[in-house]
């Protein structure tokens, strides 16, 4: 931990899903954010087949006080496959041939510790890019959350205000926005973003990005059993 950074502690956690019951949480956070402004899409939503896949990840943010469930995020790199966005634009030349992550299916509780948890999963947005050496981070929102993401020092991808049909959000436009991994404490620190020092001046151990098996598959329980029985012979 670099020397000018400062240890501080969150009223949760946010960590990589490892199971099936931390990723039902992840899904039980989306239904409740989604049915706040999408109800309809909120009602079909359900564990996906993009939560499993290589280069993936699924950020759950979970009370420290019952364990319940105060926010969730999925990361997902174009490391194996092209980003969800892809399935509704073409990606700009700029971006072409560079390692890229897209921040997907966000949602946090409601309230104050919902504004703080969303913070830190940007946070751990961040981190997680920056563990992943990943050179751009690419987002869609709607309004008026875009407005959000551009006080974050995103910009658009395409045209200024540029809203566009996604098919990964059912159908509905959002803005394309990116933001240069390499350079973003630099820029943050240009304009004195009020958040620089909780991201980039702040260690907080309750972030926890440690590698974990997202595939659940059955095979991996077969495996270990099979090594416990062969140690305990």
């Amino acid at each position: 931990m670099p020397a000018e950074q400062k240890t501080e502690r969150m009223p949760f956690t946010i960590r990589i899903v490892a199971d099936r019951p931390s990723l039902q949480k992840a899904i039980v956070m989306r239904k409740l954010a989604y049915s706040r402004h999408l109800p309809d899409f909120a009602r079909k939503m359900t564990i996906e087949e993009g939560d499993h896949e290589p280069g993936t990840v699924v950020l759950l943010a979970e009370s420290k006080l019952d364990g319940g469930p105060l926010g969730t995020m999925r990361i997902q790199t174009n490391q194996f496959a092209p980003l969800a966005v892809e399935q509704s634009v073409a990606l700009p030349d700029w971006l072409r041939g560079t390692r890229l992550a897209e921040a997907t299916r966000l949602g946090v509780a409601g309230g104050m510790i919902g504004r703080v948890v969303k913070i830190g999963l940007c946070k751990a947005l961040f981190l997680y890019c920056q563990q992943q050496q990943i050179d751009w981070m690419v987002i869609t929102a709607r309004s008026p959350l875009d407005r959000e993401y551009e006080a974050m020092l995103f910009h658009d991808v395409f045209e200024k205000n540029m809203f566009l049909p996604m098919a990964h959000v059912g159908g509905l436009p959002h803005r394309v926005l990116a933001k240069p991994v390499a350079i973003a404490r630099q820029r943050w620190a240009e304009v004195r973003h009020p958040l620089f020092q909780f991201v980039f001046q702040t260690h907080h151990p309750d972030i926890d990005l440690s590698p974990v098996d997202l595939s659940f598959g059955p095979e991996t329980v077969g495996c270990l059993e099979a090594s416990h029985n062969a140690l305990g012979r």
